[in-house]
């Protein structure tokens, strides 16, 4: 790298936010969290691993997830990011959308061609966990853009409708999520490991608008 280069490579880690005297892996990792598609730029021409990872297995695409940074991680994702790379609890940048419930990073992470069948720690699915929290447009997305399988068990005996009825709180969200579970084809009749259904455990806790929408 001639001194010029370097220079200008130093300049632009500065204005995005970065420090010049971290390694490029590291600035691109500090990048992914700060959201500056600058210093991420910067940092993958000065050298960077598109795939770097922190200390707890976390790839930059990985953090940039987490932070919902979608520039950065449209960037890693055009340069070749593995969107199903595992940290060190068994996460990977698709699965954590389930949890964040962002439809603009689900869609920015398409084009890296997600395994929709990797679980988490639970054995899920990302559909599990986004319906679980409410995330009804999320999970409306998720199932019309992707393959993935809406009546997936994990590890809990749950599927994504028993996760919503039993760990959701049976307002609007829920339903609404419950309604796109079942237009895309969910089995209200798989019951959960005690051989209890969705149906059931929405009467046993008063869910009176999902009841109306299982029975």
């Amino acid at each position: 790298m001639t001194p010029v280069v370097a220079l200008a490579l130093a300049a632009c880690l500065l204005i995005g936010g970065a420090d010049s005297s971290q390694s490029p892996n590291e600035s691109l990792l500090r990048a992914s969290r700060s959201g500056s598609v600058v210093a991420a730029q910067a940092a993958l021409s000065a050298g960077a691993k598109v795939d770097a990872r922190d200390a707890h297995r976390r790839t930059a695409l990985l953090r940039a997830v987490i932070a919902n940074n979608v520039g950065v991680a449209r960037l890693l994702v055009a340069r070749g990011a593995d969107v199903n790379a595992l940290d060190y609890q068994h996460d990977t940048p698709f699965l954590v959308t389930g949890v964040t419930g962002s439809v603009p990073m689900l869609k920015a992470l398409l084009p890296g061609r997600p395994d929709t069948t990797i679980t988490n720690r639970f054995g899920g699915v990302s559909v599990i966990p986004a319906s679980e929290r409410g995330h009804a447009a999320y999970v409306e997305a998720l199932l019309d853009l992707t393959d993935i399988d809406v009546n997936h068990v994990n590890d809990l005996g749950w599927t994504a409708l028993l996760e919503a009825v039993i760990l959701g709180s049976g307002g609007p969200r829920h339903q609404a999520v419950v309604r796109s579970l079942l237009a895309h084809g969910a089995d209200a009749s798989i019951p959960d490991g005690d051989g209890v259904t969705a149906l059931q455990h929405a009467r046993r806790r008063g869910q009176d608008e999902i009841v109306a929408l299982l029975d």
